[in-house]
């Protein structure tokens, strides 16, 4: 899914093509995308671009006239920008928005169509698609201090609530936890003064570096190929890799759709942690630390982390959460 730095970006390569530009139409080649009917979205046509901005994961296209036209990616949407008049490729295709400038083109990959496309009238009406999370960027230490605070969860968890911090998702929240040093099965309640200091920096670290990185591959082009597994990531999309700071393996734990990946000795002490349904397969026989997985890599002569990875996929049965 394309979180802050991804949106950020496009945002910016947006700004420099339609900003003062006319939206001369929009065409919806999926009837899924289109979630509201009030005020119709033929009253975007002819609307000059006032600005564009993000809500969490959202792009905002503000338009004259107080309309707001507000993009979710979801997982799998893309942007890309064509020459004027260009129409999206047949099966992933799921909208078009042609402007004087050029044509922005909506994409999905895959068979499951979640992106969404609002058109709203006035502040009001926008502030309801606003998740309301804290904006990290444009936030202090003690803000930081009182969202993340506000309800006692694990840190994976906290980063990636929409309601509690802005624009983070499952990607980027591995990073920050790398960065920081930190388990993602921490509570929140449970940091210390130190540790909230050095959370607080490693996310606003995190985040500026990898804007920093998007725009400089994007140069002046428009950002293409946005992916949750980049190159230079530290741990996310990296299991059984090498951890860049200290050589030992990544490892992960499953639940429903997602994972988290992390150090085990750089962030929960060489402590490995389970899903559930990895613990339910193996019990007692489960490697509780990063030494007892390689002696018992040794004796089996096998991959170790993979194929205790491939055992929990085989023993998983429907959606479970992380566990220590």
């Amino acid at each position: 899914m394309p979180e802050l730095p991804d949106v950020i970006v496009y945002i910016e390569a947006l700004e420099a093509r339609v900003r003062g530009a006319t939206l001369e139409r929009v065409r919806v080649l999926s009837p899924f995308v289109l979630r509201s009917v009030d005020p119709p979205l033929a009253a975007a046509a002819g609307r000059e671009v006032r600005g564009l901005r993000r809500l969490g994961k959202r792009i905002v296209l503000e338009l004259a006239d107080d309309l707001f036209l507000v993009l979710h990616l979801m997982i799998a949407g893309r942007l890309h920008w064509k020459p004027a008049g260009a129409t999206p490729p047949g099966k992933i295709g799921l909208a078009a928005f042609d402007f004087s400038a050029g044509t922005l083109t909506l994409t999905e990959a895959g068979t499951k169509r979640r992106a969404a496309l609002h058109l709203v009238r006035g502040e009001a009406a926008l502030r309801e698609h606003d998740p309301g999370g804290l904006d990290v960027l444009a936030a202090d230490a003690a803000s930081f201090r009182r969202a993340l605070e506000r309800r006692n969860h694990t840190l994976k968890r906290a980063l990636t609530d929409p309601g509690i911090l802005s624009g983070i998702g499952n990607a980027y929240s591995d990073e920050i936890l790398h960065r920081a040093r930190l388990s993602p099965v921490r509570q929140t309640r449970q940091l210390t003064d130190a540790e909230r200091v050095r959370l607080f920096a490693a996310t606003r670290d995190t985040l500026l570096h990898w804007c920093e990185r998007l725009r400089r591959e994007a140069g002046p082009g428009f950002p293409e190929g946005v992916t949750a597994f980049r190159e230079g990531m530290a741990v996310h999309g990296r299991y059984g890799q090498p951890c860049p700071q200290c050589g030992a393996p990544v490892q992960r734990i499953v639940y429903a759709e997602n994972e988290t990946n992390y150090c085990a000795r750089c962030q929960t002490g060489g402590r490995l942690l389970a899903d559930r349904s990895l613990s339910r397969l193996l019990h007692a026989d489960w490697p509780r630390t990063l030494e007892a997985l390689e002696e018992r890599r040794r004796a089996s002569g096998t991959g170790g982390a993979r194929s205790a990875g491939r055992a929990a996929s085989r023993a998983r049965r429907g959606p479970t959460r992380p566990s220590a």
